[in-house]
């Protein structure tokens, strides 16, 4: 039986099955970097105030140092009974260099070291998270420039609204991605702080220096008061929020690939890469990874709501069931990483159908807001002109034709302001570049907002 490091007090042994309910090894050993980082900071401080000699904290850096080494390696098995990562790095290192080990925990609690290797554990990944974005960001101005000139419908309601250009609907994603990337770069104010020596609520009679290990672990800033420096969880909150917003934005981009990649449509053709088939039909291309993606936006919405219940009822400061706080955070960073990388991919190997969204635009009566605004530009009001047009359009749909296709004598019959120019007027590419105001999906203002988008990046 492993002998407990809270033991004193107790005078039976645990129970097997019990250990395995209480221990958090098997999910927070991915701390260990976190965890001997920490740790070494914490020693070199101890050294410093005089509590630790310059040979004990040589050894003890030592021994982390080897033992780091040797999980990379895959030479260490940890155990249950030893609960965590930090009970499990504080055995092997008495192990390794003997009782001088122990002397590592003075003035520290697990409710400090566990924080303080949260926080180190989550500015780490929201940095690489943050990386990763602006990543896809520029998959996105690449695919956006090369298919400047492609037009496509607009939908409202799911319904053909208005022609647009592919690159102004495609940089829609690059502006959520960009609010995603401020929000968790605004997090880091609330991540990148120490709460190493806060002990396990009060602090401790120690003389240590609480500073030096901040400096030591580069954190930004400190906790000021240790209750709330242990009990924290704020920045997990946070953190799960964004991913959970992130999430959100890449389910909706895997909706419009799904949609467009349909026969239905035909907008874009997926990379077999990133395509599956099915063991029955042998037609079938099935856009999988865009629909774990959106299927995966649920799981990580999960966790954001199984934090906020965690805490909500929580007293203070620390209690067992901020262990919790672990699995779904790293399963969340591992999840958004992952669906990062695979939009990344998705969008740069996929061929955007040309010709189908060009033959889609002429084919349709999302012009009609054009015919409308060209009577409105005669000094017909609106409104007269929204009736006039409505009716043309009802005329087309029971011909079987389309605006384009109509005489123009109908148009005379309609509104004798018309002119023969109308049917320059309701081509797709002229609506388009007709759209002149900032942020528009005209050529110029797209190549603007493009512009911008480059300088976001670079």
């Amino acid at each position: 039986m492993t002998k407990k490091a809270w033991g004193g007090r107790f005078t039976n042994d645990s129970i097997s099955w019990v250990d395995d309910f209480n221990a958090s090894i098997h999910f927070d050993k991915v701390l260990i970097e976190e965890d001997i980082k920490g740790s070494i900071a914490h020693g070199d401080m101890l050294k410093t105030k005089g509590i630790l000699t310059e040979d004990e904290f040589k050894k003890i850096e030592a021994g982390l140092k080897e033992i780091l080494e040797e999980y990379q390696k895959g030479q260490i098995t940890f155990s249950i009974e030893r609960e965590d990562i930090h009970m499990n790095i504080e055995a092997l290192l008495i192990e390794k260099i003997g009782p001088i080990g122990g002397k590592l925990h003075t003035a520290r609690s697990r409710n400090d070291q566990v924080a303080t290797d949260m926080h180190l554990y989550v500015k780490r990944e929201v940095i690489d998270i943050i990386s990763t974005i602006e990543y896809l960001q520029g998959t996105i101005v690449e695919l956006a420039e090369s298919n400047i000139e492609v037009l496509m419908p607009g939908y409202t309601h799911l319904q053909r609204a208005q022609p647009i250009l592919f690159s102004h609907h495609i940089l829609v994603y690059f502006w959520m991605l960009e609010r995603d990337k401020a929000r968790f770069k605004d997090a880091l104010k609330r991540i990148d702080i120490s709460p190493l020596g806060a002990g396990a609520i009060s602090g401790t009679t120690f003389d240590i220096d609480r500073h030096q290990t901040q400096k030591a672990l580069d954190f930004n800033d400190i906790y000021h008061n240790s209750m709330d420096a242990v009990s924290d969880r704020d920045y997990i909150v946070e953190t799960l929020s964004n991913i959970s917003l992130t999430m959100v934005h890449l389910s909706r981009l895997s909706e419009e690939l799904i949609f467009w990649s349909t026969d239905e449509a035909n907008f874009i053709t997926l990379s077999d890469a990133f395509t599956t088939g099915s063991s029955m039909m042998p037609q079938k291309k099935n856009p999988d990874m865009a629909e774990l993606i959106r299927g995966k936006s649920g799981r990580t919405s999960g966790y954001l709501m199984s934090m906020l219940m965690l805490l909500k009822g929580l007293p203070l400061t620390y209690n067992k069931d901020m262990q919790e706080d672990k699995e779904g955070l790293f399963d969340a960073v591992k999840t958004i990483k992952g669906a990062l990388k695979i939009m990344d991919g998705m969008l740069s190997t996929m061929s955007v159908n040309k010709d189908v969204l060009e033959e889609a635009v002429s084919n349709d009566f999302s012009n009609a807001t054009e015919l409308a605004d060209y009577l409105v530009e005669k000094e017909i009001p609106f409104r007269d002109a929204h009736e006039i047009v409505g009716k043309l359009v009802l005329t087309c749909i029971n011909r079987g034709i389309y605006l384009k296709d109509l005489p123009f004598e109908e148009y005379k019959k309609a509104s004798s302001v018309i002119e023969n120019d109308i049917y320059d007027i309701l081509s797709a590419k002229v609506s388009v570049n007709r759209r002149i105001s900032y942020g528009s999906t005209g050529t110029e203002a797209v190549k603007v907002q493009l512009k911008l988008a480059r300088e976001r990046i670079t």
